[in-house]
This record gives structure tokens, sequence and C-alpha cells, in this order.
């Protein structure tokens, strides 16, 4: 039978932090935006108390989570963990996210304050700052048998992080996010310091959807684009529309009163 909590139990607190896996789940506040669940596995989690979860972030060609956590208005994050050995179980932990960008004072504040032991590629830490918890029997759930943990993505940054320390600027862990994690699929804007390596560098975001259901238009119109250019793109619409209106109306004025200076000058003063 379900059950649930607005806080985390002690029982489910216990038993959350043996776990090998669980999975992260975000969406966009649109209604056509895609719905994102990502996969993580490894001791890189831990719970501050009964209501406030955390995990490492690594680096990954993926930043959904990053982007719907930055959406304004949004931030909604739900954590599932799955028992697939002993008695059947599934937790939810629903909550608001939090990011802490690697290279932050948040970040190393954090860090050093709860004496995280970091690995390379860690990107950020997600804090998810939980409102409600709900556990369900999971009867149908598999067993499995845990046999290691993968430690590809670990090793493959490791010889990322090696080869920038020698010498190869194209390898530094910025210049990968401004590629990869800038942009979420639905052209939301990921990572702030990708956005930042992004513009600097002029690295161009690559494309993530493709075919006629990728999206046709950016959220944010900026994409792409030189700095003084995207400074003149993020103004709202609403703002661009009307210097256009007061434009044209102080346009057709100044045609039909050629000469009345006065005039002129009383339509500029009334806008």
């Amino acid at each position: 039978m379900g059950k649930f909590y607005e806080t985390i139990p002690q029982n489910l607190y216990t038993w959350i932090l043996t776990q090998k896996i669980f999975w992260v789940a975000t969406a966009p506040l649109s209604g056509t935006g895609h719905v994102n669940v990502s996969p993580k596995g490894g001791p890189y989690f831990g719970l501050l108390d009964n209501k406030t979860f955390w995990y490492l972030d690594m680096t990954g060609s993926g930043s959904e989570t990053i982007s719907h956590i930055y959406e304004p208005g949004n931030g909604r994050v739900t954590i599932m963990f799955n028992a697939f050995e002993g008695p059947p179980r599934i937790v939810r932990l629903w909550g608001k996210g939090r990011v802490l960008e690697n290279g932050g004072k948040e970040f190393a504040d954090f860090v050093e304050r709860n004496h995280v032991q970091l690995v390379p590629g860690t990107r950020s830490i997600i804090v998810v700052d939980v409102h409600q918890v709900g556990s369900s029997c999971g009867f149908s759930v598999p067993f499995y048998e845990f046999k290691e943990f993968r430690e590809t993505l670990l090793d493959h940054n490791a010889k990322k992080e090696k080869k920038y320390k020698e010498g190869n600027e194209k390898e530094s862990f910025p210049r990968y996010w401004a590629a990869k994690n800038a942009w979420s699929v639905d052209n939301l804007p990921g990572m702030k310091t990708a956005m930042v390596v992004s513009a600097e560098e002029n690295i161009v975001p690559i494309t993530k959807m493709v075919g006629p259901l990728a999206p046709k238009h950016p959220g944010i119109p900026s994409r792409g684009l030189l700095p003084t250019q995207r400074r003149a793109a993020n103004l709202q619409p609403s703002l661009i529309l009307l210097v256009a209106l007061l434009s044209f109306v102080m346009g057709v004025c100044a045609t039909l009163f050629v000469g009345s200076e006065k005039v002129v000058d009383r339509v500029a003063a009334y806008l």
C-alpha cells in the first residue's frame, strides 16, 4: 500500500543511503516540452537531513535537469529509488531543485561544509528540497543482482582532465559544457558557465534534436548570436513591438506636419 510523508522517515532514510542507483525526473513548464528521466549510479549522493537530498552531477552530453531547474517558475524534481533485492519497494522524493555549479562559491561552500568527495568531471551539485515523500509496493519490479559500478565515465573524465592539465586547451570541461550543456533539447538555457564560455569563445552549441518534431523555435532568441546581438535579442517581444509602434506613429506625424517642429515636439513628448 502507498504511504506518504512530509519528510523522509528514518527507515526510508537508512534504506536510501544503501542504494546503488536512482532516477531523476524533470520537465519544462511548456506543455509541448520534453519530460526527462536520467539514471544515476554510484555512491555520489546523500541526505543532509530528512528533507534535503543531493547528488553529484557529472559532465555529460545532456543538461536537462539543470535547464528545468533554472527555468523561471519551475524547479520541479522527482527522485525515484527501486529495491532490486530484498523486500520490494519504490520510494519517490518530490521537491524543488537547486543547482550549485562547479566554480561557484555555493558549490565550494557545500563541498567544504559537507566533506563531499569530488571526482573528475563534476559539473555541479544538485540539491533537492523535499516537500513530499511517497513509498509504494514495487511488487512488479524484478530482482537484479548488483555486480559493480561502471568506471567508464570516471576514467573518461580523468583522461580529459589530464590532457587539459598537460596543455591541451580543447579538453577543458568549460569548453565541453559550452558545446553540450548550454541549452536543453527544448532550447532552454542550461549551465550558466556554459553560456558565458560559449559567448566568449564563440563556441556553437550542438543541435540536440532533429526531424519534423524537433523544436522549431528556441526558448530564448539569442542562441548563436554575438554578445551585442544577444543583448538586443533578449528584449521582451512586447517592448520591441511598442518601440516599433511609437516609431511608426512619430514617422507618420513628421510626414504629415513637415516643417512644423512644434507639432512633432508635442507628439514626441506625449509618446
